[in-house]
């Protein structure tokens, strides 16, 4: 389907599906528009009958308390006249205590066994359709003695109903089972409203009936009439023919239109895309015919001078390629004088990435360990990696898995496209089009391989990019100037790592592994300030093994440095990550335990003394006499919390020693509280 096609098709889609849909939309609304609009005719008439009636039925009512009022238990006619020729009735008469009559006025005088219906009453189901409509009023002493009645209503008759009609703008119909229906709607319509109102069971049914939309008003208290009220529905097949005929019309002019806007923006667009073709196949001198100033003849003029400018660019492009290759050599000395690992990596991998065009790219340093031999590629720094699966705790691959994996494990760059033989990519591994990756290993430099840190020649990480700019493949070139920041990389690494290294080894006891005492006094100042800054405890124990020169002198200095490596392992089981353990000279420790009160470091030292006790420390294998060497370890230890026994870290360290020696004064193997800090 060419483009032509589609445009004149989606424009008939714009334009006629709003169309068609508008004129259902106007079809459909209109016609329950109409319905609700009768429903609301009926609705608002309904009221309106209903306070006529109500009305009538408070006038006869008060005509009624005139009668009664006037006639004082009487038989004067008087007053009954007089209320029928003011018109507030059309009948009145007056009754005594046994119902004879002995006044009366008006139309109902004539039917004294009509069915009057009293409108103050609750109607009762299935009564006659009523003569009239009275209210009554009975006269007594003020003993109670009933005197009378006085009775005031309006007949039900035609004129009642046109007037009922005539101020609700409705087809009014009272309904009785006993007589006919009184109505303003002619014989057989009337008929069938009467059939049809028959059924309606709710005021909220409103059927429509012979062209008519019907609703039942039953009887209630005030009004005893059951009515049935219609109004017509308006005819809609004038406005359903008017529809049809906008739709035809509008579908024959957009075809026309869409034909010839769809012809008229196409030819433009096929000689773009010819010469982008061109383009694309490396012929940066095509060019575009301007036919316009319109969007089209824009687009024309734009694609002309980007031709040009591309053609400036490739070769500033190449200009600055080479440039950027002859200041490796500077920009390694630059990283070689710096111990941040992290800015390092970050600035060889952004380099890389501007020096070979590449979208995306990662530096993974190898980190080994006893469960994780013979090792982890972990990303360190990373680029345009967010969406390419990478797992949310970051890049970690295992050496030989994966391209990454097989890189490493080969000591061998690779280059290519994922999809080609021999090119697979592990779960969590970056997804990519195309790919080239290095190793870089340890100089000659570093001699230590057991400590950790890189050996002559060892491993210590991968260097990867993905997806060159323009979707083209990695080349040679590429290849030789990731080898060169990869160089660069090792070196940065290796610094960093021996920095690092030299680092420790100053901080820290080679025997144990435990920080020694010159960083207890950088901690202890540390911890100090941290815990007056954020008001908070701070809890020291000093802790000195009893009888320690016994197991030199028994056993040897070996035997006692197994001893105390063995003490030191068990330390840091009994304590916390945030905890600090230090080796403060020959069999004394000092432990720093950050927000602990006097409470939580009884606690630590009781399970400390346990610990240690509670299993000999196996000195050698099987002797042949004495059989397996094991020496039993004890340990006095002092307790002391900032700030309650000093003010300062050395007052605290202070008070804690003093705490040991009460300890070892106590008989060994215990722990105690200091007393506070020591008087001078």
């Amino acid at each position: 389907m060419t483009l032509r096609s589609r445009l004149t098709a989606a424009f008939l889609a714009i334009v006629l599906g709003p169309v068609l849909v508008g004129a259902v939309a106007v079809g459909f609304v209109v016609t329950k528009y109409a319905g609700e609009r009768a429903r609301d005719r009926l609705a608002v008439g309904s009221n309106a009958i209903v306070s006529t009636l109500s009305s009538m039925c408070q006038r006869a009512r008060a005509a009624a308390q005139v009668v009664a009022t006037s006639s004082n238990g009487g038989t004067r006619t008087g007053a009954v006249t007089q209320v029928v020729r003011q018109g507030l009735a059309d009948a009145a008469r007056l009754e005594g205590p046994t119902g004879k009559v002995r006044a009366t006025a008006g139309r109902l005088s004539a039917l004294p066994t009509a069915p009057w219906t009293d409108c103050t009453d609750a109607p009762r189901a299935g009564a006659p359709m009523p003569a009239g409509i009275i209210a009554s009023i009975e006269l007594r002493r003020p003993n109670g003695t009933l005197l009378g009645r006085a009775r005031a209503g309006f007949t039900v008759n035609k004129a009642l109903v046109e007037r009922l009609s005539d101020e609700s703008g409705l087809a009014v119909t009272v309904l009785g089972p006993a007589r006919p229906a009184v109505t303003v709607l002619p014989t057989a319509e009337a008929a069938v409203v009467t059939r049809a109102a028959a059924v309606v069971r709710s005021p909220a049914d409103m059927p429509e009936i012979a062209g008519y939309v019907l609703r039942v008003v039953p009887p209630v208290k005030g009004q005893p009439l059951r009515l049935a009220l219609a109004t017509p529905r308006p005819a809609l097949q004038g406005l359903y023919a008017t529809l049809v005929l906008a739709v035809f019309g509008a579908g024959v002019l957009a075809v026309v239109v869409a034909w010839r806007l769809a012809r008229t923006t196409t030819l433009p667009l096929a000689e773009v895309a010819r010469a982008s073709q061109r383009v694309a196949d490396g012929d940066l001198s095509a060019r575009v015919p301007v036919r316009g100033r319109d969007e089209v003849g824009r687009l024309a003029s734009s694609f002309n001078r980007m031709t040009r400018e591309m053609q400036a660019y490739v070769i500033a492009l190449t200009a600055s390629r080479d440039q950027l290759r002859g200041n490796l050599a500077l920009l390694g000395d630059t990283l070689s004088s710096t111990h941040n690992l992290d800015r390092i990596l970050e600035v060889i991998l952004e380099t890389v990435m501007a020096a070979t065009g590449a979208q995306a790219g990662t530096v993974l340093l190898v980190e080994r360990g006893e469960k994780s031999w013979p090792g982890l590629l972990v990303g360190q720094a990373a680029r345009g990696l967010g969406g390419r699966g990478i797992p949310e705790d970051g890049l970690r691959l295992h050496i030989g898995d994966g391209m990454l994996g097989g890189v490493a494990a080969s000591g061998e760059p690779r280059r290519g496209r994922v999809g080609e033989k021999g090119v697979e990519l592990a779960p969590g591994e970056p997804t990519c089009r195309t790919f080239i990756a290095v190793p870089f290993s340890g100089s000659g430099q570093a001699g230590y391989d057991e400590a950790g840190l890189p050996a002559s020649g060892r491993l210590l990480g991968v260097l990867a990019l993905y997806d060159r700019l323009g979707a083209d493949d990695f080349d040679d070139s590429d290849l030789v100037t990731l080898r060169t920041f990869a160089g660069q990389a090792a070196i940065a690494v290796e610094n960093v790592l021996l920095h690092r290294e030299a680092e420790r080894l100053s901080l820290t006891d080679p025997l144990t592994g435990l920080w020694n005492y010159r960083y207890l006094q950088v901690s202890m100042h540390r911890e100090v300030e941290r815990a007056i800054r954020f008001d908070r405890p701070l809890a020291v124990l000093a802790l000195d093994l009893d009888r320690f020169k016994d197991v030199n002198d028994t056993h040897g200095h070996p035997a006692g440095d197994a001893v105390l490596s063995e003490v030191a392992r068990r330390l840091r089981e009994e304590v916390r990550e945030v905890d600090l353990l230090f080796r403060q000279g020959g069999e004394e420790f000092v432990m720093l335990l950050p927000e602990t009160d006097l409470a939580g470091a009884e606690r630590a030292a009781e399970r400390i003394c346990h610990a240690l006790r509670a299993v000999p420390v196996r000195l050698s294998a099987d002797d042949p006499v004495f059989g397996e060497l094991v020496a039993s370890i004890t340990a006095s230890i002092g307790v002391a919390v900032y700030p309650e026994h000093g003010s300062t870290g050395p007052e605290v360290l202070e008070a804690a020693d003093d705490a040991m020696y009460r300890a070892k004064a106590a008989g060994r193997d215990t722990w105690r509280m200091s007393e506070g800090p020591r008087t001078r």
